[in-house]
């Protein structure tokens, strides 16, 4: 249960953050010209505290991962875009049209189908090659960020780059679930899997801000979804010893379908309009 509040509490963090940052830049865009740093720090403040709640974010993320399945997990953050359509409502004066209703509805009753399906556990424990592989797989994601940033087809890029965040996002998901601390605590620096956290993880935020300049939000935003969510799921339930409540896979089955597709149809929302 703990766990849970902790997936959801990522959720919350995230969807929040968004609407947060998109009421700063909103603000710092309407400063005066000629303002000093200080005058436009104090416009934007908002910014950073969405940053902030980012990174909050994360953390309940690191520890619901500790014991819940990645395609849990993965689904409930993807859900962020509903708390984001919801606030946005609230605080932004944004409506919402009867489709982004319904994808709200569906969003929440995939995940509880997913929560009552889904058998909580300790990932399995991964020797140090896997470490390396882990962080091999980092610098793959890396080198497709490169290769589209240097594309100059916008539309293509744009895909390559939310693949790429993607990718990124899910590959932070993995290691958050087989990371576990080092005797001495500090001997963890020197784990693999932890520098291809960093490096995924990094790379994911960057490569999303390059495809939301040079594609459309809702695209962009579907595909990253569906890339951060399918493939950890389906590495965690593969290698990592994920698993399911006996008798519940087609529930399983279909609170993910549910969940990712109403995801997906609210991918407008995972970036509000400044």
């Amino acid at each position: 249960m703990l766990a849970i509040v902790g997936a959801v509490v990522a959720a919350i963090a995230y969807g929040a953050a968004t609407v947060l940052q998109a009421v700063g830049v909103r603000r710092l865009a309407a400063a005066p010209a000629g303002s000093s740093l200080w005058q436009r720090g104090r416009a934007g403040w908002l910014y950073g505290v969405g940053l902030a709640l980012d990174g909050g974010g994360f953390l309940a993320s690191l520890a619901a991962l500790q014991t819940l399945p990645l395609f849990l997990v993965e689904s409930m953050l993807a859900s962020s875009v509903g708390v984001t359509a919801v606030l946005a409502v609230l605080f932004l004066g944004v409506r919402l049209s009867g489709r982004e209703v319904a994808a709200l509805a569906v969003v929440g009753l995939g995940l509880v189908l997913l929560a009552a399906s889904a058998r909580e556990g300790p990932a399995r424990t991964i020797a140090t090659s896997g470490g390396w592989l882990l962080l091999a797989g980092s610098g793959l994601v890396a080198a497709l960020f490169v290769a589209g940033l240097l594309d100059r087809g916008r539309d293509r890029s744009a895909v390559v780059l939310a693949v790429a965040s993607g990718l990124g996002f899910g590959l932070t998901g993995i290691v958050a679930r087989v990371l576990h601390p080092s005797n001495p605590w500090w001997h963890t620096v020197f784990q693999p899997q932890l520098w291809a956290l960093v490096v995924a993880g990094a790379v994911a935020v960057v490569a999303y801000g390059f495809a939301l300049d040079r594609g459309r939000a809702t695209s962009v935003a579907a595909i990253t979804f569906a890339t951060e969510t399918v493939i950890p799921a389906a590495i965690g339930l593969a290698f990592l010893g994920d698993g399911v409540r006996s008798g519940f896979p087609v529930v399983a089955g279909l609170g993910f379908v549910a969940a990712l597709g109403g995801c997906m149809a609210l991918a407008a929302r995972a970036e509000i309009e400044n």
